[in-house]
């Protein structure tokens, strides 16, 4: 491919600004973002690690029905989250907890529909964050029409959409590419590449030479970066962003992490991969990565993080009494026929079984 496409290829190699052992890495078009930033990155990172880890024993609790950890792959969610201005949008998936909270919703509120409690624990338009997404990559058209509605108003908002290795082979994906390039809408889309679509491996997925690639056809820029190295993914998602906004339309970008723990609480991934690929992606820890490279002190961070934990546990402990007619509140903006009969339906029901008491 030559000309005017060459543009649109990705690098040869993910970006990569720190090492896995700490040390700066020469990128003669990039510079490290400053120690600031990447100090508020390490914060949110600790933050998110422990998110998951209290996520996970409430699971073994049974406060939370089900869990999908990004433990290992957290330096995306952040960046992805951090990059991002306060009236811009961001379109999580299931595993995108650590992404919603760093956009300020409520951590207790992010995990409500994990409980099983609610279709979404939080206000979207409050925060600009749409609700988790459990059907694989059905959430990147509406990221691209609420990108493009933005455009039509006139407004500055980027929509940052996320999605993983697994939504690249859905149709949603890939009728998202191509609406978002045809109208050029303000949307980044972000591939965090975990290697595994529940307990199938990327080579059995595609065929293409990375993910990044897929946006050729469609005519978006592709770009690869390293998943664990937040320094990386905060220039090049901060790039992306400020092209989107400036009207250069969307990018699309790969982030090469690794899932570390199972799929979910339920999966047991001892089933499909080896605990030796597993122990070989330890070392390249996003949290140890950049803690070596600023080797500050991190008690502040930590007791942050803790602070947090609790507020998980306190609010998870709290057992509610579900209305079953909230059921039927915000499907739509105004309930159709059928949602009103069946509203009444089970009202009745209702009635009748409190009647027979």
């Amino acid at each position: 491919m030559t000309g005017d496409a060459d543009h649109l290829l990705p690098s040869d190699t993910p970006v990569t600004l720190i090492d896995a052992h700490g040390h700066p890495v020469a990128d003669a078009g990039r510079a490290l973002p400053d120690d600031a930033a990447l100090r508020r990155a390490l914060a949110s990172l600790i933050t998110a690690r422990r998110l998951n880890d209290q996520a996970y024993a409430l699971v073994r609790q049974g406060r939370l029905a089900v869990y999908p950890s990004s433990h290992g792959q957290e330096a995306c969610q952040i960046a992805a989250a951090q990059v991002l201005d306060e009236g811009d949008w961001l379109f999580p998936t299931y595993r995108d907890t650590a992404a919603v909270v760093e956009r300020g919703v409520d951590p207790v509120e992010a995990l409500t529909l994990l409980k099983g409690d609610w279709h979404c624990g939080w206000d979207p338009y409050e925060h600009r964050v749409a609700p988790h997404a459990t059907p694989l990559a059905t959430q990147l058209p509406h990221a691209v029409g609420v990108a493009h509605a933005a455009r039509l108003r006139g407004e500055p908002t980027v929509v940052m959409a996320l999605c993983g290795d697994g939504g690249t082979s859905e149709g949603d994906f890939h009728e998202a590419l191509n609406f978002a390039a045809v109208l050029k809408a303000p949307v980044v889309f972000l591939i965090q590449n975990n290697e595994y679509a529940i307990s199938v491996p990327l080579a059995r997925q595609t065929a293409a030479p990375s993910l990044a690639h897929k946006g050729v056809g469609y005519g978006l820029p592709g770009e690869r970066v390293d998943g664990n190295d937040v320094a990386a993914l905060l220039s090049v998602l901060g790039n992306a962003v400020i092209r989107a906004r400036a009207g250069e339309g969307p990018q699309l970008i790969e982030a090469h992490t690794y899932r570390m723990q199972a799929h979910t609480n339920a999966d047991d991934a001892t089933r499909y991969r080896a605990a030796a690929d597993v122990e070989a992606w330890t070392g390249r820890d996003p949290i140890v990565r950049l803690s070596a490279y600023l080797s500050i002190d991190e008690t502040a961070f930590r007791a942050e993080a803790e602070r947090v934990a609790e507020h998980v546990r306190d609010g998870l402990n709290r057992d509610i009494e579900p209305d079953p007619a909230q059921l039927f509140a915000s499907v739509y903006s105004s309930p159709t026929p059928q949602l009103r009969e069946q509203a009444a339906q089970l009202a009745d029901e209702l009635d009748r079984e409190v009647a027979a008491r």
